[in-house]
């Protein structure tokens, strides 16, 4: 594996290729524009390294000894591998290029490819992972809002997006109204929700 010195902030970008000269090329290519950069001769290489916490792309291979990258592509939703993938290979022809767009890939390079298609290629990877990354935060802040819930507040809540009057929730949950409208004056603050139409909308992200 080979390292370039960036700011450790920034994107980065993992090519996985079994050609050292290919790697050392995109090594190149990629520190020239300021990207960081991690090369790996094979899946199982990659899969042993711990990927930083930073937007980043993964420029593939196709055909590799042991696995190759298109396997490898299909296992990477099980393997929690969310990186957009760019696909470069000296033995591709349309039916794999096709398959793999239908995989998810960002772009299907047959070599050689011009430098600057596969730069924004890998520029459209890292921009879609930001966006999965910012969408991936902000679930988790919900869920946390979600978890400082009491069991009580939760389920005062669950009725509440139903939308049953406070007199119909104290009915079903066996408690006061004075106590259904506590539970839910507190999970509106706590989900930061300013209306019932804003808690609705919350809750569905959270997807209790």
């Amino acid at each position: 594996m080979a390292k370039s010195t960036a700011d450790p902030s920034s994107p980065v970008v993992y090519v996985i290729d079994d050609d050292h000269s290919v790697r050392a090329a995109l090594e190149d290519l990629f520190a020239s524009v300021g990207l960081r950069v991690r090369t790996f001769g094979s899946t199982r290489e990659f899969l042993a390294h711990e990927r930083e916490d930073a937007p980043g792309c993964l420029v593939l291979d196709v055909r590799m000894p042991g696995q190759s990258g298109m396997d490898f592509h299909r296992q990477m939703v099980a393997l929690k591998i969310g990186l957009p993938v760019v696909f470069i290979t000296g033995h591709g022809d349309i039916p794999m290029g096709v398959e793999a767009m239908k995989n998810g890939a960002i772009e299907f390079l047959a070599k050689p490819f011009r430098d600057q298609n596969l730069l924004d290629a890998i520029q459209h990877g890292i921009e879609k992972n930001r966006a999965q990354r910012r969408e991936e935060d902000a679930a988790a802040e919900l869920q946390a809002r979600w978890m400082s819930l009491t069991p009580g507040e939760q389920d005062v809540t669950r009725l509440v997006v139903r939308g049953l009057l406070n007199k119909q929730i104290a009915a079903q949950l066996d408690l006061s109204e004075i106590t259904v409208k506590v539970r839910r004056s507190h999970a509106m603050r706590k989900m930061q929700a300013q209306s019932l139409a804003d808690l609705v909308r919350i809750i569905e992200k959270v997807r209790m």
